[in-house]
């Protein structure tokens, strides 16, 4: 508490006593965040999907077959040697006895979901920030929630509800900022670490300053050639020079390697700038009809993507890659942001074509891209509905009936016939599940743990 006495306030009485203004403030909560984060996530999916592999060196591979290159490695298999980027071969001859996983990123985002809501319980405000970790605002809890028990006794109750209903291991860091609380988990992998009020100049004194997230290889050599390679040389320096050199983030790093640098946790809403999807066939694709109907599928599901969040795209690019890696690309702008399908799509094929005019090899790679997006308006008019407004209430029954009778339940006939086709549509990349409008979900998901062979497809809701 502290006491603040005004200038000026107090005066002789009649009573020849001084009469004194004190007011009383209470101090603000210093912030406190924590960072959860996945311990090798997509293995630990992986063994959480299948009991079997539980105690065995597991590594998930990327590329086309799932065994190309890793794309994730769990403790077992880090101590043979093998880590993101190995070749799946080489890891093979590393730890010939264990297991290579091919991903599967639907059951990734199921899993991430679940994690997410176990998160929300123990804090009021969480900020997911990738598919496996997220930053949730504990400030004041001391006051308010655990009193008694220490921040490690509640944020190791998370870690074990986690683990128990989720089946997957997480790490966790305590901090002053979300830049403290991120170090503060690479630290404590795996387990929990907590950096005391007033000590964070200590913790990062000697911590090099690659461990910063957002610190690039650039940076850091902008860094040394100034001199400094840990936190404790940047907290010696003169804040002007690295606001010369690097602008308000220089400054920033400042205030943080001295421990002066506080950053609460803020949900920002922020309409997209870009979607896109860029899939890498299965196979080389020499049927150039073949390849047409799989970029209207993803178009009509980027389309139906950017109606359900309120926008509609003014720009569009095609490219493609071909089996020697040479690339031919097209775009097109249109006079006026669109959003219905029928004009997206006609103007995607012809997009299509001018990219494969003389193209005689083999497709591996289709991108598309939607850019330079603007607001959808989907509210009435006095005249009735908008097309606008129709479009979103299609889209809306159309979510219903997949969350209804599951997922591609209804397809254009891009889809259907891409579906038919092949297993295309069933590749998707390992992103955050939802953003910040879709955090909250009222229903918990828990595992059916009397089902261990890929029980996570047995999810039953409490």
């Amino acid at each position: 508490m502290r006491q603040f006495v005004p200038a000026g306030a107090g005066g002789l009485t009649g009573l020849g006593l001084v009469a004194t203004l004190v007011t009383t403030v209470s101090e603000a909560p210093q912030l406190r965040i924590l960072h959860v984060d996945g311990d090798t996530f997509f293995a630990s999916c992986e063994i959480a999907m299948d009991a079997s592999l539980s105690g065995r060196p597991v590594w998930v591979g990327g590329g086309r077959k799932g065994d190309g290159i890793v794309i994730a490695a769990n403790r077992l298999a880090k101590r043979f040697g093998i880590k993101t980027g190995t070749a799946c071969f080489e890891a093979k001859r590393l730890c010939p006895h264990g297991v290579l996983a091919k991903p599967h990123y639907d059951d990734y985002r199921r899993i991430s979901r679940n994690m997410f809501r176990v998160m929300e319980r123990y804090t009021p405000t969480l900020l997911p920030a990738s598919i496996d970790e997220g930053f949730l605002d504990l400030t004041a809890m001391e006051r308010y929630v655990w009193r008694s028990p220490s921040a490690a006794d509640y944020v190791n109750r998370l870690r074990e509800e986690i683990e128990r209903t989720v089946g997957v291991p997480v790490s966790a860091g305590l901090g002053g900022s979300m830049w403290a609380a991120k170090l503060a988990t690479s630290a404590a992998k795996p387990g929990f670490c907590e950096i005391p009020l007033g000590r964070e100049r200590e913790f990062l004194a000697d911590r090099p300053l690659s461990e910063l997230a957002g610190c690039g290889k650039q940076r850091e050599r902008s860094l040394a050639a100034l001199g400094t390679k840990t936190f404790g040389d940047v907290a010696k320096m003169p804040s002007i020079l690295l606001r010369k050199r690097f602008g308000i983030w220089g400054q920033q790093l400042w205030l943080f390697s001295r421990g002066e640098w506080t950053e609460p946790v803020r949900r920002k809403e922020k309409d997209r700038t870009t979607i896109s999807s860029s899939t890498t066939l299965p196979v080389d694709e020499s049927d150039y009809d073949a390849g047409l109907i799989f970029l209207l599928s993803e178009a009509a599901r980027l389309t139906g993507q950017l109606r359900r969040e309120g926008q509609q795209a003014r720009e569009l690019f095609v490219s493609i890659r071909f089996s020697d890696f040479e690339r031919a690309e097209s775009q097109h702008r249109f006079q006026h942001p669109q959003f219905r399908n029928s004009v997206i799509n006609e103007v995607m094929e012809q997009l299509y074509w001018d990219a494969m005019r003389g193209a005689h090899k083999a497709i591996r790679q289709i991108s598309l891209t939607f850019t330079n997006l603007h607001r959808l308006d989907t509210q009435p008019t006095l005249w009735g509905s908008t097309e606008a407004e129709r479009w979103g209430a299609i889209d809306d029954a159309l979510q219903l009936l997949e969350r209804r009778y599951g997922k591609n339940a209804i397809m254009t006939g891009a889809q259907f016939a891409l579906k038919n086709r092949n297993d295309f549509f069933k590749v998707s990349s390992p992103k955050c599940p939802f953003g910040t409008r879709e955090a909250n979900q009222p229903d918990c998901i828990k595992l059916d743990p009397r089902i261990p062979n890929r029980y996570i497809k047995k999810l039953v809701c409490i």
